[in-house]
């Protein structure tokens, strides 16, 4: 999956299907919604005790589950941060003290579309576990290509279908097709009540779902919003790549997406502001205009509110443009943008100019040097009436 690399949300954190187990099926379960209360949940203390480190589908049908206790599973590539520690202190919280967090340790070749790509993936294992022993997991399943794909590489995959050959897809053909088959036979392997998947990598979230009630896959989907460093960049197993210089470059991907985000704020509240002074004009007006407390202001908010000469999408995709022109038009460190795209996040097609209601997912790629970042935000649209 992307396995979840980029933080909880870009492409370093997914895992692998397989099918072990013979417990009776379940019915579909229904989706968590991309919302998980995870500052209360505190990581354990340093001297937690070390999970249990899995090699092999046998020894993870071993693992005892306590009876009547869920199991939840954060799928990862490995080399964890903080965004990944985020994913599963959320499992950690959610499974309760009885429960059992599984992270998956797993660089899916199916999704690295040239060699070079996946020999430069880091592999970091025994940080990966100190990781997810601070986070609160009791096992992690890291297995090798050969017990994941025994007969080499499958002939039978899950294919992603059109919203798959959209944005990350049309980038890195064929990504989401492995992505899916990997995300399917870790699922098979661990057989979760709960998986969690980070909202960075958004449009492979939106996969999983659809994967999972599409083909009626006995586990809940959970989302959990990105984290970020500091300074806004988005968390990523690929930043370690981007030197100072370049990462300062890379901060106009998060740049972009918070200013597109306040631009749409402050154009939704010119327009409230405007609806308060009530229709009509005259005597009616005037006493709305009043109650505000600022008459000009109100009739400026109401000029900019309801003339809106491009839809409020237009403006937010040209505020995060004009911040992205920028950062490519820099002499040194430019950053050269790959897409930016205003999507519905049921299907990730592009969203209308004229749309005015509903939500929406501003995303954004772009290559800093020789490390290609991704990162998003959603959005919700007022009913601009």
């Amino acid at each position: 999956m992307t396995p979840t690399g980029n933080g909880p949300q870009d492409a370093d954190t997914t895992g692998t299907t397989g099918t072990t187990g013979t417990t009776a099926p379940r019915a579909a379960a229904p989706e968590t919604p991309v919302s998980v209360d995870t500052k209360s949940a505190k990581a354990p203390t340093a001297s937690a005790p070390t999970p249990a480190l899995l090699r092999t589908a046998a020894e993870l049908d071993a693992l005892p589950r306590p009876a009547g206790a869920e199991r939840l599973v954060v799928m990862t590539m490995g080399a964890l941060h903080e965004g990944h520690a985020t994913l599963v202190r959320a499992a950690r919280q959610a499974a309760g003290p009885d429960g059992q967090v599984v992270v998956t340790v797993f660089v899916n070749p199916l999704q690295f579309g040239e060699a070079a790509d996946l020999d430069r993936y880091p592999r970091t294992l025994d940080a990966d576990l100190a990781t997810a022993a601070e986070a609160g997991a009791d096992a992690v399943f890291a297995p090798g290509v050969d017990e994941v794909y025994p007969g080499g590489e499958p002939q039978v995959r899950i294919t992603a279908g059109p919203m798959g050959e959209r944005l990350e897809g049309a980038s890195r053909p064929g990504h989401f097709d492995g992505m899916l088959t990997v995300v399917a036979k870790l699922l098979h392997l661990t057989r979760p009540d709960e998986a969690l998947y980070g909202q960075k990598d958004a449009q492979q979230l939106a996969l999983i779902r659809r994967m999972v009630r599409d083909l009626n896959f006995p586990v809940r989907i959970t989302g959990v919003p990105t984290v970020r460093d500091a300074d806004g960049l988005a968390l990523s197993s690929r930043n370690r790549f981007l030197s100072p210089q370049e990462r300062h470059t890379a901060l106009a991907l998060s740049h972009a997406l918070f200013a597109a985000r306040d631009r749409l704020a402050a154009q939704q509240a010119l327009h409230e502001r405007a609806l308060a002074t009530g229709p009509g004009s005259g005597a009616d007006r005037a006493a709305g205009l009043n109650r505000l407390g600022e008459a000009r202001a109100a009739a400026d908010a109401q000029a900019v509110a309801l003339a809106r000469p491009n839809g409020a999408p237009a403006a937010v995709r040209a505020t995060a443009r004009a911040i992205l022109d920028e950062a490519a038009a820099r002499d040194r460190h430019p950053l050269v943008l790959d897409y930016l795209a205003l999507v519905d996040p049921a299907d990730f097609t592009e969203i209308p100019d004229d749309r005015e209601s509903g939500e929406a997912i501003l995303a954004v790629a772009a290559r800093v040097g020789e490390t290609r970042l991704i990162d998003n935000i959603p959005l919700t649209f007022g009913a601009l009436t």
